[in-house]
């Protein structure tokens, strides 16, 4: 349950940048940790995560971030129908959080385990339509 916790908070990280974009330079890996320990602060002391978790939690957030005009690409790809900047901003970052996870993650995770967590954190922080909605670009991604 923690590296999913890990995904939520990435998540939430993510989601944050995104509506607060910070211009390249010096001032964006201070922007990411920021954002990080906002969201890590806004946890309950009994869901705090461990230095693992903590550790992959950095690493979904700079690695998306890292690779954030690739995977923008991959999804406008295989989102036909969608500009990307007309997805809504949970949809979007949940499923460039996904694509990480599939294209450049360290841990190499089958489709399934990745689609299926993007799906979850969907249902939790996105609308009724958001789990299909990803679950459909994610799909199109992982036979592509």
């Amino acid at each position: 349950m923690s590296r999913r916790r890990a995904r939520e908070v990435a998540l939430q990280t993510l989601f944050q940048l995104d509506m607060n974009p910070v211009e390249k330079g010096a001032e964006v890996a201070e922007a990411r940790q920021a954002a990080i320990d906002v969201a890590v602060a806004a946890m309950d002391d009994d869901e705090k995560l461990g230095q693992k978790d903590m550790a992959f939690l950095v690493e979904l957030v700079n690695g998306t971030e890292d690779n954030r005009d690739e995977i923008d690409s991959i999804i406008s790809e295989n989102s036909k129908e969608w500009k990307l900047q007309r997805m809504a901003g949970v949809d979007r970052n949940i499923t460039r959080l996904a694509v990480y996870e599939l294209k450049f993650g360290e841990e190499k995770l089958t489709p399934n385990i990745v689609i299926n967590e993007a799906v979850e954190l969907a249902k939790k922080f996105g609308t009724d339509e958001s789990s299909r909605f990803v679950n459909g670009i994610l799909g199109a991604i992982a036979r592509a």
